[in-house]
């Protein structure tokens, strides 16, 4: 969860809304998110038996299509995200180095599609090696957002924060509730990762421990990301801050303790997202691999090569990735749209997730032996359903119809699978699913024709 996010969500949430927005979003996103964590540690209990559960719950619960999108969403979003590291990295060196610009010019892109392939031969190596990278990454990205967090809670300043509070706008409902829906989607991403013990957990040693690792992980990262985001309220104006080049963190230190602040933070953030590339490069390819071994994706899908490492679904993420690197030369703020896409593709999974959940809860399945049990895993379910809907919402049209675009295509895979397996594609309501799909994709080309639907 601790990648590209944290370190650019002072100007993130700078952009769109002031203190009291920002508490709203927390608030919300964090009891939604919570419930989320509480629904997978309670799936992690009640289904044991199903492995990667981001889209064998949906698959369990829902039917094959619907288990497939799953799979699909979170594979598509696992890639955009990897697409939002390469892009920081390189709009960093850029703070430095003028070629790499805000990490889409051509040079940027070149890099990182050296970085890709340079990471991808790596991985086929084995993945329990590239793993141990990352354990290295993860504790050295702490340092830097440690520092960060004790200069600004020394460099406060109750009166610009005072200032921010309300986002310069007259403190109205409607002004408070449009603040707090822009920042709402960015939490989402800031979050992605949540479910990454859930999909390793045919790794698990025990099974409940994949439960308590999502929730004390959720819980750790939600007091860092708070912290980071209102002190920084405190530190400058919300104009100022949204003015930040990526990473914004570097320009809030930067603004406190001077130029050296920007570098540390800059340092600290390459080592950082090169460790959450990482991390993303191995989930995504380890959700395609695992569906591919449950009939979910075309079998070649499941070929291992001589290392233990997921050869061809690694060969056809970073297969993704590279047009998703080559398409953002042409999006305007390509991070944030990265960042945002990534979020949108991973809310149908968390959607089908908590519905199954809920399901669970109220059907009585699994709970022969602990009936008392159901009422509150219900509450938590319905919760975490009800925030996936209202975040699906929050994003807007735009978002849907950009997910469509991926989702429509995406579905060849599943035609594939199915053909070997031979069975029908869809069943009756599987095609209504498809045809809205391919409907919200249609209007999505048609926007992006039009102009009317810019990336």
């Amino acid at each position: 969860m601790i990648g590209s996010g944290i370190f650019a969500l002072p100007s993130a949430f700078g952009r769109v809304t002031g203190g009291a927005g920002a508490l709203i979003a927390w608030s919300i996103a964090g009891l939604g998110m919570l419930m989320l964590a509480f629904v997978f540690q309670t799936l992690a209990r009640r289904k044991p038996g199903l492995d990667s559960g981001i889209y064998a719950y949906a698959k369990a619960g829902f039917g094959n299509y619907p288990g497939f999108a799953s799979a699909a969403g979170y594979w598509f979003g696992a890639c955009l995200a990897d697409v939002a590291c390469l892009v920081l990295i390189k709009a960093t060196l850029g703070l430095f180095i003028p070629m790499f610009g805000d990490g889409t010019t051509p040079i940027a892109i070149v890099a990182a599609s050296v970085v890709l392939w340079g990471v991808h031969f790596m991985v086929l190596r084995g993945v329990k090696e590239a793993a141990a990278l990352n354990t290295i990454a993860t504790v050295a990205k702490i340092v830097p957002i440690g520092l960060f967090i004790i200069v600004a809670i020394a460099a406060f300043k109750a009166d610009v924060f005072a200032r921010n509070f309300w986002g310069g706008e007259a403190p109205t409902l409607a002004n408070i509730a449009s603040q707090t829906r822009g920042s709402m989607l960015v939490t989402v991403f800031l979050f992605v990762g949540i479910e990454g013990a859930s999909v390793y957990s045919r790794y698990a040693k025990r099974r409940e421990d994949v439960g308590i690792a999502t929730v004390l992980g959720f819980l750790g990262v939600l007091c860092l990301l708070v912290l980071v985001t209102m002190l920084s309220y405190g530190v400058l104006l919300r104009p100022d801050l949204a003015g930040l080049p990526s990473p914004s963190m570097a320009g809030v230190l930067e603004a406190i303790v001077g130029p050296w602040g920007k570098v540390f933070i800059s340092i600290g953030l390459v080592i950082s997202v090169l460790g959450n590339y990482l991390s993303w490069s191995l989930l995504a390819a380890e959700v395609v691999y695992s569906a591919a071994r449950n009939n979910t994706m075309p079998s070649f899908l499941a070929t291992e090569n001589a290392n233990k490492a997921p050869a061809a679904a690694l060969w056809l993420t970073n297969a993704v990735i590279q047009v998703f690197l080559v398409f953002s030369w042409f999006a305007e703020e390509a991070f944030h749209v990265a960042l945002k896409m990534t979020s949108a593709m991973t809310l149908v999974p968390y959607l089908l997730v908590a519905a199954y959940g809920l399901k669970l809860a109220l059907t009585g399945e699994s709970y022969e032996k602990a009936p008392g049990k159901r009422r509150a895993d219900g509450i938590c379910g319905g919760i975490a359903t009800v925030y996936a809907l209202g975040m699906l919402y929050a994003g807007g049209a735009k978002f849907v119809m950009l997910s469509a675009l991926l989702y429509a295509p995406g579905t060849i895979l599943y035609f594939i699978a199915r053909r070997e397996q031979g069975q029908p594609v869809f069943n009756r309501a599987e095609w209504v699913i498809f045809g809205a799909i391919v409907t919200a994709a249609v209007a999505g080309l048609i926007g992006i024709a039009s102009g009317e639907l810019s990336i």
